[in-house]
């Protein structure tokens, strides 16, 4: 069956031009410094987000977990959103790699500088871990693909600063929040210590995230980077598919923000689901089943059976990522199907 793939963006496939670019870099030993494709993207990426240096890694995971370890000692406290992808999509990988632990706060992914104030806990407390790291998951996943407000990232950002507490972005779909927010990735990055951005979602790679920072943050990430088997040698191979990616895919993101809104405008007239449409703000509808439909499962079992992949998040949440192997008429099919599933339940 010619199945539409909304279950993420992450199952694109490499366009011939990116297979091409790919067969035709230039490689050499990245654990010496010597791909020159690895450092062209690394120097790319850093100046994309304005900061002094990066590191290409071979997952968001990966450069998540880097994050942590920069920035924490086992036993730390971590201040995240409710639901973000640390938490959630990341085997455990927090308490097992940095031995945090997390403290979500807010609602829907979203967070403001009091709430963050108020869950602060003080370094040298006989009983309180502290808090040492405060990080920001944008665009918000398991919430709709939301933009995190930047007034609100900078006056978190700001707060955290007074207190000596570090900063952290997981962007995975930061570039996908610069086409939706109208602002830059430098600009949406500025407040951060630290931001990684993924190379596997919306820009259509095969492989990868790039973790930027400060050239000596950067450096000591070199070594995390191995002690997690994440050294690659001619990993130019990977980072050729990251710079072909930049020059071809960053300005077709806005394409899977308004196919992601015909599916939601699609789905959110229907009475047996509930999709607050403001929640679309990129490429992400996450929908619930009502109480009186069947569960999310059955839901997305009964549309792969009629030609379309969707996630399911909970017992009565799904969701749904455009990307570019699913044009404007395959996400009309999709969504036409959906509803017909949904209705026919």
């Amino acid at each position: 069956m010619d199945y539409v793939d909304l279950r993420s963006d992450t199952v694109t496939r490499p366009s011939d031009g990116m297979r091409r670019a790919m067969a035709e870099a230039p490689v050499g030993d990245d654990q010496y410094g010597e791909d020159e494709s690895v450092n062209l993207l690394q120097e790319r990426i850093a100046a994309m987000l304005g900061k002094e240096a990066a590191l290409f890694v071979p997952s968001g995971t990966m450069a998540n977990q880097l994050g942590l370890k920069l920035f924490t000692r086992p036993g730390d406290d971590v201040i995240l959103s409710h639901e973000t992808h640390m938490v959630w999509h990341e085997a455990g990988a927090g308490a097992a790699n940095a031995g945090v632990q997390f403290t979500a706060i807010g609602t829907e992914g979203l967070f403001t500088a009091a709430e963050f104030l108020a869950a602060v806990k003080p370094a040298g407390h006989m009983m309180f871990p502290p808090t040492t790291l405060v990080a920001i998951e944008n665009t918000h996943n398991r919430c709709g693909g939301l933009v995190f407000p930047q007034e609100d990232v900078s006056a978190i950002c700001r707060a955290a600063r007074e207190r000596g507490i570090r900063t952290y972005l997981d962007g995975a779909r930061l570039f996908n929040a610069a086409a939706a927010s109208g602002r830059t990735p430098a600009q949406l990055s500025a407040p951060f210590d630290a931001v990684s951005v993924a190379l596997s979602k919306g820009l259509g790679c095969p492989v990868g995230s790039v973790i930027a920072g400060a050239n000596a943050d950067i450096a000591r990430g070199v070594r995390m980077r191995r002690m997690m088997g994440g050294a690659m040698r001619q990993a130019g191979i990977l980072a050729a598919a990251g710079l072909y990616a930049l020059d071809h895919n960053l300005s077709r993101l806005p394409t899977d923000h308004a196919n992601a809104k015909l599916i939601a405008t699609r789905l959110a007239g229907l009475r047996r689901v509930r999709l607050d449409l403001k929640t679309v703000q990129t490429n992400i509808v996450i929908f619930h089943m009502a109480e009186d439909a069947p569960d999310a499962a059955s839901i997305a079992a009964r549309a792969k059976e009629a030609g379309v992949l969707v996630s399911v998040f909970a017992q009565k949440k799904l969701r749904a990522v455009t990307h570019l192997d699913v044009d404007e008429k395959a996400c009309a099919r999709a969504a036409d199907i959906l509803a017909r599933v949904i209705e026919r339940a």
